[in-house]
C-alpha cells in the first residue's frame, strides 16, 4: 500500500520549497525590521475561543472548523486562523501589562474544511502579524507597510491594496440597520437571508454572481462613519500616501471574520483568478473583550503563503526554480580513510557560516564530481590518499576548473577568503 497526503493538504518539496521559504522569510525579515518579535502559539485551542472570537455567523465557525473531542472530553479545534490564538496568548502571558503596543509575528499551518482548489487548501500556511494595545492610526499604516515591503522585496508588482473602514460600535449599528433594510428587499436564498439577521456585512462578501449583481446599489459603510472613525480612516489613508504606498478605496470590502472593525484591507493579485487574495487584515478592537480580556485594541494581518508562492511563480513565469540552501563548498572524499578529513573541513566551514556539503558513501571521482556540480557549489574540496599523506586539500573552482593544492591547515581560511571576494 502506498500512502498519500490527505486531500487538500499543501506540501512543499525541493526545489519548489525554496519559493515557500523565500516567501516566509521575506515577511519575517520585514517584520523584524519593524521590531516585531517572533512567537509560537498553539496549533489547537478550546473550540469556544474561535466561536467567541471569530464569530458564530462566520463561515469559518459554521462550516469549516476541524473540531473534535479529545481523550479528556474537551472540545478542541485545530486553528482556522491565528489572531484569536495570538490575543489569547498575549493575555495569558500578561504581555499586555508591559510596554504597548505588543508587536508580534508568527507563522505555520492552519486548517479549514473547504473544497480544495488552486490556492485554497484544507491545510494551508500563513504568516501572521499583530500589533496589540493602541488605536493609533500610525500602527494601522505600519502593518500595511510591513506587508507591502515584503511583497515588493519578493519582486511582486501585479498586486493591489484594497482599503476600507468598517466603523465601530458607535456608527456600525446605524449602517447595519440601513444595510439590512436594503438586503431584505433582494431575491436571496435562505442561507443569505439568515446572514442578513446575524451579520449583514457577510452578505457583501458573497462571491456568487447572482448575488453580487443585486448588491450594486447597497449602502456603503464609509457613508455612515462617525466623526472619530472618519478621522481615523482619513489619517490612515494620508499616512499611506506619505509612505508612497498606492491603494484603492474599496467601500464594499469586508473580511471573512466577524471581529473586524475600522481599518480593513486586502491585497489582491491580478494573475491568480478567483483566488486572488494573497493577504489581508484589519482592526479588531473588541476581540480581547470578546474572549474575556480587558479592552485592548489591536490590528494585524495574515498572508497566505500558498498563494504568495503561486503569485511568485506567475510573475516569474519561465524562470527556473533554484533549490534552497545551495552549497558554496562541496567536499569530495576519495578513499575509505578520507571521509573524516572531509567532514572535519566542511564542519569548520559550516561553523564559519559557509553552506557546505560533502559526498557520502563509496562514490568514485566521477560520481562525486557530478554531485558537486548538482549542489551548485562554487568550489569542490578534494581529499584523497595522496592529499592526505601530503597534508593538502585540492581545491577546484567549479566555474572555471582551476585547481590549487592548499595546505590542510589553511584550507578553511583559503576558501573563506575566496568566497568573501565573490
Amino acid at each position: 500500500m502506498t500512502f498519500q497526503a490527505p486531500k487538500g493538504v499543501s506540501e512543499y518539496v525541493p526545489p519548489r520549497s525554496a519559493l515557500f521559504e523565500e516567501a516566509r522569510e521575506a515577511f519575517a525579515s520585514s517584520a523584524r525590521r519593524a521590531c516585531y518579535a517572533a512567537m509560537e502559539t498553539a496549533v489547537f485551542e478550546d473550540t469556544a475561543l474561535f466561536v467567541r472570537g471569530v464569530g458564530e455567523s462566520s463561515d469559518v465557525v459554521r462550516k469549516e472548523m476541524y473540531t473534535f473531542e479529545d481523550r479528556g472530553g474537551r472540545e478542541i479545534t485545530l486553528r482556522p486562523e491565528f489572531t484569536a490564538g495570538v490575543v489569547r496568548s498575549v493575555l495569558e502571558h500578561n504581555l499586555h501589562k508591559g510596554a504597548l503596543p505588543v508587536k508580534v509575528w508568527t507563522s505555520g499551518a492552519a486548517f479549514r474544511y473547504e473544497r480544495p482548489q488552486a490556492g485554497r487548501f484544507r491545510q494551508f500556511y500563513q504568516f501572521d502579524l499583530e500589533a496589540i494595545g493602541t488605536e493609533d492610526p500610525a500602527v494601522d499604516a505600519e502593518t500595511i507597510a510591513v506587508a507591502y515591503d515584503a511583497y515588493t522585496s519578493l519582486g511582486l508588482r501585479q498586486f493591489t491594496l484594497l482599503l476600507n473602514s468598517l466603523g465601530d460600535k458607535t456608527c456600525r449599528p446605524v449602517y447595519r440597520k440601513a444595510l439590512q433594510e436594503f438586503l431584505r428587499g433582494l431575491d436571496l436564498d435562505a442561507e443569505a437571508r439568515e446572514r442578513i439577521e446575524l451579520n449583514p456585512l457577510r452578505v457583501l462578501d458573497d462571491k456568487r454572481p447572482q448575488v453580487r449583481e443585486q448588491l450594486a446599489g447597497a449602502p456603503v459603510m464609509t457613508d455612515y462613519l462617525c466623526k472619530d472613525c472618519a478621522a481615523h480612516h482619513d489619517a490612515v489613508r494620508g499616512m499611506l500616501e506619505g509612505l508612497s504606498i498606492p491603494f484603492t478605496n474599496a467601500p464594499r470590502l469586508v473580511r471573512g471574520l466577524d471581529y473586524y472593525n475600522r481599518t480593513t484591507y486586502e491585497f489582491d493579485h491580478a494573475l491568480l483568478g478567483a483566488q486572488s487574495g494573497i493577504g489581508g487584515g484589519g482592526r479588531y478592537d473588541g476581540l480581547s473583550e470578546d474572549i474575556g480580556g480587558p479592552p485592548l485594541p489591536g490590528i494585524g494581518f495574515a498572508v497566505g503563503l500558498d498563494r504568495i508562492v503561486l503569485a511568485i511563480e506567475s510573475e516569474r513565469s519561465g524562470a527556473p526554480v533554484q533549490p534552497g540552501a545551495r552549497c558554496q563548498v562541496f567536499g569530495v572524499p576519495l578513499g575509505e580513510d578520507t571521509h573524516r578529513d572531509v567532514l572535519t573541513l566542511v564542519t569548520a566551514l559550516r561553523r564559519a557560516g559557509v553552506r557546505a556539503d560533502m559526498a557520502f558513501g563509496a562514490r568514485g571521482l566521477k560520481g562525486a564530481m557530478k554531485a558537486a556540480d548538482r549542489s551548485g557549489a562554487a568550489f569542490a574540496a578534494l581529499i584523497g590518499d595522496h592529499e592526505r599523506s601530503a597534508g593538502t586539500v585540492r581545491m577546484k573552482n567549479l566555474e572555471n576548473s582551476e585547481q590549487h593544492d592548499v595546505p590542510a591547515t589553511e584550507a578553511a581560511a583559503w576558501l573563506l577568503e575566496r568566497l568573501a571576494a565573490r
